[in-house]
């Protein structure tokens, strides 16, 4: 079984404190750790929207009694904070997915109807992932507008509009002013799971 999240992005502190020495050392780390967050925040220029990465959480197969595991951490890859969403997918019992999914409602989603698509910084161990979107006109947790990019070793920013969003279980249109969540997801096959994205948001 392969071991989540220590593959390509290695947790960015360590499970184990030594609780005998000064406790400064830690102290000091929080404190950055704070400051790489608070530089998380929603971020909009005239060109495009980027999302924080501090408020994602995971969701599994699990939800509809499949056996996939994963982990969705904030983690830093050679110099670089990032969300790391790793684990093993299995289609056994009807499953076949983990996401690591953030919810849109605190922003103005009127204003993204000015947004042309989806854009994400990645690298991953070479498979592809999927972003699902999703609207306040969905009412079934497998419904959602999906569309599929590709990881490398290297960084990629990638750019998917809106028109390339494929409608899944629903006949209704993407309304992008109903936007409410935003998901990176491994799905539809058994295979080990390894992206960290260092930004996604929208594009104009």
């Amino acid at each position: 079984m392969h071991r989540v999240g220590s593959r390509l992005c290695p947790p960015l502190f360590s499970n184990r404190i030594d609780r005998s020495g000064p406790l400064f050392p830690h102290r000091l780390c929080l404190a950055l750790f704070s400051v790489t967050l608070a530089v998380m925040n929603t971020q909009q220029n005239d060109e495009r929207l980027e999302l924080p990465l501090d408020s994602w959480r995971l969701v599994t197969d699990g939800v509809m009694g499949g056996v996939s595991q994963g982990r969705s951490t904030l983690t830093d890859h050679e110099g670089v904070p990032c969300l790391n969403m790793a684990g093993d997918v299995s289609t056994r019992n009807n499953g076949g997915f983990i996401q690591t999914v953030h919810e849109l409602l605190e922003l103005d989603r009127s204003a993204l109807t000015q947004f042309r698509g989806v854009w994400v910084r990645a690298k991953g161990n070479g498979q592809d992932y999927n972003i699902h979107l999703r609207t306040d006109r969905l009412w079934f947790p497998w419904q959602a507008y999906r569309a599929t990019f590709q990881t490398g070793p290297q960084w990629n920013t990638v750019k998917i509009p809106f028109s390339s969003f494929a409608p899944y279980k629903t006949s209704t249109q993407l309304d992008r002013g109903r936007l409410s969540r935003i998901g990176v997801v491994a799905i539809g096959r058994d295979f080990t799971a390894d992206v960290c994205v260092a930004g996604i948001g929208f594009y104009k």
